[in-house]
């Protein structure tokens, strides 16, 4: 890779600015304004839900996205606090500091700090795949159970009560506890805000084109609803002077741009928080990621997730050094963005102009936005999290992936957040080392007049009682090894006449060092038995893997490029007429040839 590609790679910014046009200026701008308006009030509620003062959550929209920029490769991704990594981070950092103090701040930014060097250093060693061990199942599931914590969460805001806690039991004891407490007034604020948003969601956009209105100038209107909603409950509470009868109000929050900040070296924090951060950085980056690629594959275009990694890292550590939290692409506002018309990253960067310029213009009005409006916000924003549906379909295709779903699920609910996600990854693993522990065998014969070879036991196929092909459906490592000799001993326990054993090894891609020992004594034991052990469509990085060791050499058998190849050669034979094969046909030599294109 010359210099010059390696420049574009690292800094994508360099892939579109120098053909930025008039044009695209345009649409950036567009989108911009309409993703500033939908942010303004998602970074005030996310910094609520995280524990922070309102301010937080600003600062947070506006470095990173300057960062994201330069080094994300996505044109849509809009970067900034969402509503999963601000309940972990307030669940994270509240297990070191209480609430509302500077060392819970500091904590929090310890956590950005932490998860942005964790996401650089993995896009530098391009560790993106690491990533794949958050299944599908688990996240699902945790994502679910963390919306449904964040809604009761939001509960104590909306009936005027003070209650604490991150799990299910804690939250539920609260509010039951405190529910005659409730604040009339701040209820019907909030409920009435509620109900506003979820029927704007439902039906403001249909309404708006029956009335006439384009349906992109419709949907977009839709999704602007919650700064409608902002700008009346201020008003309300500015005029009925609702904060001096007891409606919690976000309060006083300085007129500034974010300040430059210098997390905590405290060695031990940063020890305490690690296991945190490295959630945080990997349930962030699946999230971004996702997102990312499915707006991207809208249009045709693609994203690096390795140096996505840097570029939410980037984010990240940007966050830390202005007073923000952790951050990463969130799915509302990064739809909205591309729904906008953005085409490029320049669309954020704009955004987090116009939310700077609202850090110094609009806070004396933000003095007066209830904290039940927010809270209201949150709940509608998160509800949608909320996956039934997945739960009801994994249960259907797959047990074993419902279990780590319904564990990540009981254990984040009862236990907290990162109790779940770790439970959920530990228990994937364990399920995938059982699976592939247990790999699926199948006892192969011809399919009449063809070259095709099918299970025995679904379908009518040709069988011979000296020859037995048993098709290997899993790579073989240290974990399935001594099963795969189990199966083949017992294969040959049970037909006393079989003369020739075939391995069809197409969907085998590794042989580990525990499996050659495996296979070389299944060899040994074979021949003891008087039973020749073949191997067919054997993939080329395996055969050369196999040619550094002397196994081919004590191979009772061939190698044979094809299942066909070993069927035509051994159907009807006996074992003495191999004792001197045809090197040009079957020869291990000669295979250690022809597998190179295999």
């Amino acid at each position: 890779m010359n210099a010059m590609a390696r420049l574009r790679r690292m800094l994508p910014i360099t892939q579109w600015l120098p053909e930025y046009g008039r044009d695209t200026l345009a649409n950036d701008l567009v989108a911009a304004l309409i993703v500033t308006v939908l942010l303004i009030p998602q970074s005030l509620a996310y910094a609520m839900l995280a524990g922070l003062p309102a301010q937080i959550g600003l600062y947070a929209s506006i470095m990173p996205l300057l960062v994201y920029a330069i080094f994300g490769t996505s044109r849509t991704l809009s970067v900034g606090p969402v509503a999963v990594i601000s309940l972990m981070t307030a669940t994270i950092a509240g297990q070191v500091a209480g609430q509302g103090g500077a060392d819970y701040q500091s904590a929090v930014l310890v956590l950005a700090s932490m998860s942005g060097i964790i996401l650089v250093l993995m896009g530098i060693v391009r560790l993106g795949l690491l990533a794949n061990f958050l299944s599908h199942p688990v996240i699902s599931g945790f994502v679910t159970a963390s919306a449904l914590i964040i809604v009761l969460s939001q509960l104590k805001h909306l009936l005027g009560i003070e209650t604490s806690g991150h799990t299910l039991l804690t939250l539920a004891e609260g509010l039951f506890s405190h529910w005659q407490a409730t604040h009339w007034p701040t209820l019907l604020l909030g409920l009435g805000t509620l109900v506003f948003l979820l029927v704007a969601r439902r039906w403001l956009k249909p309404g708006l084109i029956m009335l006439g209105l384009a349906p992109r100038a419709a949907d977009l209107l839709a999704k602007a609803a919650p700064i409608l909603a902002v700008a009346v409950t201020i008003g309300l509470t500015w005029g009925l002077k609702l904060d001096q009868q007891g409606v919690s109000v976000v309060g006083t929050i300085p007129a500034s741009l974010p300040p430059l900040t210098m997390p905590s070296l405290d060695i031990g924090l940063w020890r305490e928080l690690f296991v945190g951060a490295l959630l945080i950085s990997m349930v962030g980056f699946v999230e971004s990621v996702s997102v990312g690629q499915t707006l991207a594959a809208k249009r045709r275009q693609r994203i690096d997730p390795d140096q996505e990694l840097i570029g939410l890292g980037g984010s990240n550590l940007a966050a830390a050094m202005t007073g923000g939290m952790p951050v990463t692409g969130g799915f509302s506002r990064s739809v909205v963005n591309f729904d906008a018309g953005a085409e490029t990253p320049a669309a954020g960067a704009f955004t987090a102009m116009g939310i700077a310029l609202a850090s110094l213009t609009l806070t004396p009005l933000i003095a007066y936005l209830p904290l039940a409006t927010l809270a209201a916000t949150i709940i509608v924003a998160v509800v949608s999290l909320i996956d039934l549906r997945a739960i009801a379909q994994t249960w259907a295709y797959s047990r074993s992936d419902f279990a780590a779903m319904m564990a990540t699920i009981l254990v984040t609910l009862v236990y907290g957040v990162e109790s779940g996600i770790l439970a959920g990854v530990g228990l994937s693993l364990v399920i995938h080392l059982y699976r592939t522990s247990r790999p699926h065998v199948a006892l192969i014969g011809r399919v009449p007049d063809s070259e095709h070879f099918r299970n025995v036991d679904r379908h009518r196929v040709e069988t011979d009682d000296q020859l037995t092909i048993l098709r290997v459906d899993e790579s073989l490592y240290f974990a399935n090894s001594r099963y795969l000799e189990d199966i083949v001993l017992g294969l040959v326990a049970s037909q006393p006449e079989l003369r020739h054993l075939v391995l069809a090894c197409q969907a085998v891609n590794l042989i580990d060092t525990s499996a050659l020992d495996s296979l070389e004594a299944i060899n040994t034991r074979l021949e003891g038995a008087g039973v020749q052990l073949h191997l067919s469509e054997v993939k080329g990085p395996v055969m050369d893997r196999l040619r550094k060791t002397d196994f081919l050499d004590h191979l009772s058998g061939d190698v044979f490029l094809s299942t066909f190849d070993a069927w035509r050669a051994l159907h009807g034979a006996r074992a003495s007429a191999l004792s001197s094969p045809d090197p040009s046909k079957h020869d291990p030599g000669t295979a250690r040839h022809f597998s190179d294109s295999s």
